[in-house]
């Protein structure tokens, strides 16, 4: 468009107004300038001067409510700025929020309830407004509520993940109720349910949650897996504990790590990275023990695993695997070792024991005297009770100082057939 000044009253006339605007745009940018530098200031004069230069600024009224709120100790005046301020700006959870507190002090339980009501709508899943409303709504004696907004919690804070739970399972008791409808399908969710139950000895119940991440198709880390696993075991429970390690590595793509008829135990050869947990191999340091995986050194697959001795109080090798068996069952036992020079009295040997109570059914002689690679064998009957055992390397005496190197492969536990069994071996070592 284009305007043509005929005149210089006209053009005067133009210029004028040109400078009223610009007056007023600085007068009105100026004010926002000079109440920003009096909000941020803090006092209570500066605040109340901030509002009275921009009183549609829904911040300086909210800041003037805080002020209130917060130092002067006036619910009411408090309430009143609040009140303003979620007129101007209904869509922040914040002043609602801060509303709903000055309610709280003042007593009104039914204008507290409107405001958190408010503060959800604005923001649903903002997890510090569903947390303040779900202990009011714990506090009205309203699960329902709460429990809606405990699983907003669930699924956006995870630093609130474990008080959570802990108001989720106060509410209900109730694992299928948790996972029906409270809980997020994120494995972080499942799993911290699981830590939750776990520690308080909930092992049915922590048993549908594993179950329950499972079926979420998601990720799970081995070392959750260890967790529960070493978990079940402690419980008594290593038929579960078989169950969980199933599942986990066949979801990891380590079918290579499972058991089989051919060989009850894992990574016999120690071709296979060493896990250290689960139904893997699991080694701790012992002081005077330094174990190495050796390429160099193998009696049928790739590597062996090498053990030095040296040092004194030497009680095992420190690294040992455990192996759910049958009661009253025959298995055979084969293992392969070889050694160089190894000082000391006695020195280390192949042990099978009860997990549980310590009964040995398998213990090889001394494994020493093998520059080459020499077979260690046996076969024994489990007992009744016999559910778990684990595969050490004892050093006897275990007080004697030894020095010495030895290697050690292709484990392999099978069971006897049955044509073959023997009766039970005795209880030694209990």
């Amino acid at each position: 468009m284009h305007i043509t000044l005929d005149s210089q009253r006209k053009r005067a006339a133009f210029k004028a107004g040109l400078l009223v605007a610009l007056g007023a745009y600085i007068a009105l940018a100026g004010g926002e300038v000079v109440a920003e530098w009096l909000a941020a200031r803090g006092t209570l004069g500066s605040l109340q001067a901030a509002v009275r230069l921009v009183p549609g600024n829904s911040e300086y009224r909210y800041r003037l409510g805080r002020y209130y709120e917060l130092v002067s100790r006036d619910e009411t005046a408090a309430i009143g700025q609040f009140k303003i301020a979620v007129g101007l700006n209904p869509h922040s959870p914040r002043y609602w929020l801060d509303l709903a507190n000055a309610y709280e002090v003042t007593g009104n339980e039914e204008q507290q309830v409107r405001a958190v009501d408010q503060a959800i709508a604005a923001a649903p899943t903002d997890p510090e407004v569903a947390w303040y409303a779900a202990n009011l709504y714990i506090a009205l004696g309203q699960p329902e509520r709460a429990l809606g907004q405990l699983r907003v919690v669930l699924e956006s804070s995870p630093e609130r993940v474990g008080p959570a739970l802990g108001l989720c399972w106060r509410l209900t008791q109730d694992v299928h109720t948790l996972l029906g409808s409270v809980l997020p399908p994120q494995a972080g969710a499942y799993g911290a349910l699981l830590d939750f139950l776990m520690a308080r000895g909930r092992s049915d119940d922590s048993l549908a949650v594993w179950d329950g991440l499972v079926a979420l198709g998601q990720p799970i880390s081995l070392e959750k897996a260890f967790d529960y696993i070493r978990y079940l075991v402690l419980q008594h429970l290593p038929e579960d504990a078989s169950h969980v390690w199933w599942q986990a590595v066949s979801r990891n793509g380590d079918a290579a790590y499972l058991p089989s008829s051919n060989n009850l135990l894992v990574n016999g050869d120690f071709s296979l990275n060493v896990l250290n947990g689960g139904f893997d191999w699991q080694y701790h340091k012992q002081q005077g023990v330094t174990l190495t995986l050796d390429p160099a050194e193998n009696h049928a697959g790739h590597r062996s695993l090498s053990i030095a001795f040296d040092g004194p109080g030497v009680v095992d090798a420190g690294i040992a695997q455990i192996i759910v068996v049958h009661p009253n069952t025959a298995y055979d036992f084969t293992a392969y070792y070889k050694n160089g020079e190894i000082d000391g009295a006695g020195g280390p040997h192949l042990a099978l024991q009860d997990l549980y109570d310590g009964t040995t059914f398998f213990e090889s002689e001394v494994l020493k005297e093998a520059p080459e690679w020499k077979q260690v064998s046996g076969r024994f009957t489990t007992l009744a009770q016999t559910k778990l055992l684990v595969l050490r390397i004892r050093r006897l005496p275990e007080s004697s100082p030894i020095r010495g190197k030895l290697w050690v492969s292709d484990f392999r536990l099978t069971v006897a057939p049955l044509a073959d069994a023997e009766p039970k071996a005795s209880a030694a070592g209990r």
